[in-house]
């Protein structure tokens, strides 16, 4: 009893005190209404009561023993469990070091390849400097050298999302030591990371001194020059001493801007006695966090939260850059080789957010993109002053209109493509009179490079998605064309030049060959004047995997074209199969100058010569003029009953709307393709006629059999349209925007993956033993329930007639014999009707020996069965000997602007059943918000 009274006496203030402090801050953040307040006070004076009656009465052994006993009546809370709680004199907490911070839009995490974790308790009355010391001891850190950033897991009132808490002082540390108390946090999570005291750059290692500049360097100077009168060029060198200036004028340094310029780094010559590149990487390498990598898409190397997460209750008070539009952004990748970088002003410890002088960078155009955001940041504007293959000077705009000191100068570090920046004036003492909508240093190469990733991600990016992407990165609105520069310079930075992929199209496919073999390959080009020079005029491709699977499926083939929208015009011919499962099989592919009859009879040609040989195949296309002629040739092998060639019944309803301008009529055309019997194709065209006669002798100047299914004799297997190819098309509507090698790249990969998926469905079908394909499946299994309710007569078992009638009524014929039955849909679809079904079921026959065996799972297995191998490196490819091929001046889009759509649109192009437009201003059918008249006063 008096250790708990000496306990109770020591700490019972404490917890009176700590009580008033917790209700006055919620009553200031409003989370505690004003009646707990005052009881949650009444409990506090309780307790100092109590303390003084411990205090002025501890000789009273029976006053103290009520006072022991006494508990408060809110929710039990007894006095020796408030003692218990009191003396807890350390609060648990786990430290990780040697490593890097990643913040992610909802949580924070610690990551490197020598990260350590390790424990520690702390005390509860701990201070900052009391906190820095035993973290120095246990990671081994020399605080001469280094110093360490610390930031804390805080966690944040909307949902369960943390976000980085910086811990700079005692009053910071209080806040992070109150988590436990406040929160359910039960370990407090402490970041570690270590930023090189910024006055050791200037001191001697190990012999080699002034590896970075000196700070007497960072001198203003009237102007900097490309002569000898420049000001000199820090001595890097061992010595001590100051090297010679490089001549701008001979390597050929201009006052233009540096974007357009080329920034390899060869032949650089700096003083013999600088320092070795061994020796700089060596000190680089040493230093904890130099290097920031943002490897992940969702990654922010910075330490601090978005500013949309922030709220009253955070301890965050500092303005933050504005959060990217695109989660999967990232930044510029790799952009700055030390740890700086300006648009994240605190993340390293250059609380200013300016350059550093001896700050190094991957590349010369890496120290132009942090430039230019620097002053995108900044809201300033520099000029190029000197620039060549290894020195940039750069000075502010406005340094003749407002004096404003802002220079910068690097060079480049000898025998690498590293710029170190040796001289360095800032920040800005210019003042803008006003913000313009663009920015000078937003330029195309910057958009490119931000947008990357978003290329990567979605060929199909618009140019608005990329204007909005920079609006919400740097606040700017650039034009239209600056967007679409940018991303056309990174479609070129990311697969290559369009003119140079034709010429190194032969190349990749003798790569795509070599691991790939008996892969189709058909060139077509035409000789020109120029030796070893040929125009690009066709090429066809197709893959060992696609022509295997082609002898396993349906003989059915859908042919379509689209448009190429690159540098250069062209269409994309596609050949499309159908497997046993319903899902479509890509074939055959090519590339040619445009869709005319040459383009088709030539397609068609090269799949019979180098695909298949295969006969009976019905090929369903739309009514272009190539195609119709191309397939009537009997020379190209194409003809009946080689092949059978069938019209997309959505093209004939598209072209009949276009020219009668009738839903209803367009209705009844559709009708009358899909009814699987004459009866009911005689009647609807009975009843076009009775409409619009013009419109009946319309449809039949057109061959019957190549539209309507109930006289298509079972060749096209129930598929009415070209949508299997159209599906593929829109599969690689992102990729018809690139170079023709990325294109064909693309179609490898896609088909790879198609075949991978579907190999393991099917082998697992196999393996359990599944007869039919899940598509089949599906169909006999809804078949078999309608033939459960129908009426079965026998008239010859020996032949097999039945007369079936089905609970609507409605009577047919069939001859399991023959597999026929009146209504069509057996020999249509390939699998039984349920009118054969119930006459099985009544006669005790298997009905499943009706089906094809195309919808078999051993045929689903062997069409996707045959593998795709890698492809090798583009350094162990096959040597090209052939003639360079070119592409044609005809086929390049004149100038930069955007390609003009060549398709026809029509009423295809609308979706059916889609309602009328809606005004987004009077939210009334019927026009928009251009058009509306209560523009002006909404």
């Amino acid at each position: 009893m008096p250790q708990l009274e000496s306990t109770a006496i020591e700490y019972m203030p404490q917890l009176a005190s700590t009580t008033i402090d917790l209700i006055c801050r919620s009553c200031y953040q409003r989370q505690l209404s004003i009646f707990r307040a005052f009881l949650l006070l009444f409990v506090s004076f309780s307790l100092l009561l109590i303390s003084f009656s411990f205090r002025c009465f501890v000789a009273d052994r029976d006053i103290g023993v009520v006072l022991l006993r006494f508990s408060s009546p809110f929710g039990g809370f007894s006095l020796s469990n408030l003692v218990s709680i009191m003396s807890v004199s350390t609060i648990p907490m786990i430290c990780y070091y040697n490593g890097q911070m990643l913040r992610t839009k909802t949580d924070v995490t610690y990551e490197g390849r020598k990260a350590v974790i390790s424990p520690m308790d702390i005390p509860i009355k701990c201070t900052f400097e009391e906190l820095i010391g035993p973290i120095y001891s246990k990671t081994n850190i020399d605080k001469r050298r280094f110093r360490l950033s610390l930031n804390c897991k805080y966690p944040l009132r909307s949902g369960n999302r943390f976000q980085p808490f910086p811990i700079q002082d005692d009053s910071s540390l209080c806040r992070m030591l109150n988590l436990v108390n406040t929160t359910s946090i039960e370990e407090i999570e402490l970041f570690i990371e270590v930023v090189r005291v910024k006055g050791l750059l200037n001191q001697s290692v190990g012999g080699h001194v002034d590896l970075f500049v000196r700070d007497n360097y960072n001198v203003a100077q009237p102007d900097y020059g490309c002569g000898p009168s420049s000001s000199p060029i820090p001595d890097i060198g061992p010595n001590g001493d100051d090297g010679d200036d490089e001549d701008c004028a001979d390597d050929g340094g201009n006052d233009e801007d540096v974007d357009n310029e080329c920034n390899e780094n060869t032949d650089v010559e700096v003083d013999e006695h600088a320092s070795s590149f061994g020796y700089f990487n060596q000190i680089l390498e040493n230093e904890h966090g130099i290097y920031v990598f943002a490897e992940a898409p969702c990654c922010d190397v910075s330490n601090h939260p978005d500013e949309e997460t922030l709220d009253e209750s955070s301890p965050f008070n500092f303005h933050l850059p504005p959060t990217p539009q695109f989660e999967h952004v990232e930044n510029l990748d790799n952009a700055v080789a030390s740890a700086w970088t300006p648009w994240v002003p605190h993340s390293s410890g250059y609380s200013s957010g300016e350059f550093v002088i001896g700050q190094v960078f991957n590349s010369k155009s890496d120290l132009q993109d942090a430039a230019k955001i620097y002053s995108i940041k900044a809201h300033q504007e520099f000029i190029v002053v000197a620039s060549s293959k290894k020195l940039l000077v750069l000075r502010c705009k406005k340094v003749e209109e407002c004096n404003c000191p802002w220079k910068l100068r690097a060079m480049v570090v000898k025998d690498t493509s590293l710029f170190v920046i040796n001289k360095y004036t800032g920040p800005h003492t210019c003042v803008n009179p006003c913000l313009n909508r663009d920015h000078h240093q937003l330029d195309s190469n910057l958009v490119a490079t931000h947008i990357k990733s978003l290329i990567k991600a979605q060929f199909t990016l618009t140019t608005a998605t990329i204007q909005v992407s920079v609006m919400e990165r740097w606040g700017y609105q650039i034009s239209y064309k600056k967007a679409l520069d940018g991303k056309h310079k990174a479609i070129r930075q990311l697969f290559g030049d369009f003119c140079q992929s034709y010429t190194e199209l032969p190349r990749l496919f003798l790569g795509i060959e070599q691991s790939n073999p008996r892969c189709v390959v058909i060139w077509k080009t035409c000789e020109i004047n120029v030796p070893n020079t040929e125009i690009f005029q066709c090429v066809f491709w197709s893959f060992k995997p696609s022509i295997e699977g082609f002898e396993h499926y349906r003989p059915i083939m859908s042919i379509d074209g689209t448009h190429l929208y690159g540098k250069y015009k062209g269409k994309l011919l596609i050949a499309m199969g159908c497997d046993g499962n319903n899902q479509l099989f890509p074939l055959a592919f090519a590339i040619t100058e445009g869709e005319n009859t040459d383009s088709w009879g030539w397609f068609l040609a090269c799949i019979r010569n180098g695909v298949t040989k295969r006969t009976g195949i019905c090929v369903i296309s739309n009514r272009h003029p190539g195609i119709m002629v191309a397939m009537s040739d009997p020379d190209l092998g194409w003809a009946a009953p080689s092949a059978y060639h069938r019209i997309c019944m959505r093209n004939l309803a598209s072209n009949f709307m276009t020219r009668f301008k009738d839903k209803i009529l367009k209705n009844l055309v559709c009708r009358a393709a899909l009814a699987t019997t004459e009866r009911k194709f005689n009647k609807h065209m009975h009843t076009i006629g009775r409409i619009n006669s013009e419109a009946l002798q319309w449809l039949e100047a057109i061959p019957v059999h190549l539209w309507a299914l109930s006289h298509d004799g079972g060749r096209r297997y129930g598929l009415m349209t070209t949508n299997i190819s159209e599906v593929f098309n829109s599969v690689l509507k992102g990729a018809r925007c690139l170079p023709v090698t990325a294109l064909v790249q693309l179609t490898f990969f896609c088909l790879n993956g198609y075949f991978v998926a579907r190999r393991e469905v099917s082998a697992n079908r196999l393996a359990s033993a599944e007869q039919f394909t899940p598509y089949v499946d599906a169909q006999l299994q809804g078949r078999v329930v309608k033939a459960g309710s129908m009426e079965i007569v026998l008239y010859d078992h020996v032949k097999g007639l039945f007369h079936v009638k089905s609970r609507r009524g409605r009577t047919h014929r069939l001859n399991l014999h023959e597999k026929n039955c009146t209504c069509g849909k057996t020999l249509i679809y390939g699998f039984p009707c349920s009118h054969m079904i119930a006459a099985c079921q009544h006669r005790c026959v298997d009905f499943r020996l009706f089906v094809e065996g195309y919808y078999s799972t051993q045929s689903y297995y062997n069409t996707w069965a045959s593998l795709f191998h890698p492809i090798f490196n583009e350094d162990e490819w096959p040597l090209y000997d052939g003639p360079t091929i070119v592409p044609p001046d005809s086929m390049q889009r004149m100038g930069s602007e955007r390609p003009r759509s060549t398709r026809l649109h029509n009423e295809m192009d609308v979706r059916e059943g889609k309602t009328s437009i809606t005004c987004g201003l009077c939210k009334q059918p019927g026009h928009n918000r251009r058009s509306c008249l209560n523009r002006n006063q909404l």
